[in-house]
């Protein structure tokens, strides 16, 4: 193994060479936050945006200079497009049924409002014949790029631990749609986590969590404990928790992934004030090194996972890459565990013996 420089860790996906024009259904903060940012950065053609609420998009529209369609047969008329679904989970199914056979898609995570929904989606694809990615994209931001980079070459060794902790205050409100959803926590935000564990661990054999809410709001769960089970060589523990609501001093978003040779470090900073956040952060402590090696990120999750994870889809739409990362059936074993993890919540805790009298 070579030396480890941080200077040759991947962080980009390479842009196709001849971009397919978008049409965006939906008209929410994030398109405004990551999607349309996105694209303007990785010069991405946006044909138009698409929302039933068309005062909503006109004026998202204007603000980044792209067309408003007045109705969904306009925007699914749009010629060799790709369709960029940022719709709420319940409005995906209704919309991939609609688009043309053959058609490029990336569809808002999570992949439905549950399994049966997820498992809907995959069959409408596969008979539509659809190149349809989810948009889990976490995978996709360059600190989670370079991660496996490090990880796939060796520098970690054998990885044996992964633990995420969060302590933070989420600004729910920004999302309004999700009122009044029964399951918020992990299919709406440790989501993304799941997604990424899988992508550098596999799937587990089980799950073992629990998710609540909080006294101090209505939003149906905000604070969850999991640990995936990978049987006896990987301690894999999440610790998540939306209401660390006490200023900034003690707050936190990070992973710890320790390998038998090596170590990582990950913040994500976006989480820590968001939408505006903080920068991401790296470090690495590679095989055989004496010290923690800080590798200088040349982006950020919002908005630079959101190009990544266009690039590659464009690039799988016009043949220049052969596999399609995330794609339905792989992000339909997300959902399998999102699945599993509110089953196991809702499962009767073991009691604890009492001291006979």
């Amino acid at each position: 193994m070579t030396e480890f420089d941080p200077r040759t860790v991947r962080q980009w996906w390479e842009k196709p060479t001849k971009p397919k024009p978008i049409v965006i259904f939906g008209a929410g903060s994030i398109v405004g936050d990551a999607h349309l940012p996105a694209y303007q950065k990785g010069g991405f053609p946006v044909a138009g945006i698409y929302d039933p609420d068309l005062k909503k998009s006109g004026e998202l529209a204007a603000k980044w200079n792209v067309k408003a369609f007045s109705s969904m047969e306009e925007a699914i008329a749009v010629p060799d497009a790709l369709f960029d679904l940022a719709t709420p989970p319940a409005a995906h199914i209704s919309i991939l049924e609609r688009l043309p056979e053959g058609a490029a898609a990336l569809i808002q995570k999570p992949m439905g409002p549950d399994l049966d929904a997820a498992t809907d989606i995959v069959r409408t694809c596969r008979a539509r014949k659809l190149k349809a990615a989810v948009n889990f994209q976490l995978r996709f931001a360059p600190m989670m790029l370079a991660l496996k980079d490090v990880v796939d070459r060796g520098y970690l060794g054998e990885v044996v631990d992964f633990d995420a902790w969060l302590a933070l205050a989420t600004p729910w409100g920004l999302w309004p749609f999700l009122k009044g959803l029964p399951r918020i926590e992990i299919a709406m935000h440790s989501i993304h986590y799941l997604d990424l564990i899988r992508g550098l661990l596999g799937n587990p054999v089980g799950v073992h969590a629990k998710t609540l809410g909080h006294p101090n709001h209505d939003v149906a769960q905000t604070r969850t404990s999991a640990i995936l089970d990978y049987g006896d060589r990987v301690r894999c523990a999440l610790s998540i928790n939306h209401d660390h609501d006490f200023g900034r001093k003690y707050q936190a978003c990070e992973f710890r992934i320790c390998g038998t040779k090596g170590a990582a470090y990950v913040k994500l900073g976006v989480n820590l004030d968001y939408p505006c956040g903080e920068p991401d952060e790296l470090f690495i402590r590679p095989a055989g090194g004496l010290d923690w090696v800080e590798v200088k990120l040349a982006g950020a999750w919002f908005p630079d996972a959101f190009l990544n994870r266009m690039a590659h889809l464009q690039r799988f739409a016009t043949g220049e890459d052969p596999v399609l990362v995330g794609n339905v059936e792989d992000a339909w074993s997300t959902m399998a565990l999102v699945e599993a993890a509110y089953q196991s919540s809702a499962a009767p805790a073991t009691p604890i013996a009492c001291l006979p009298v």
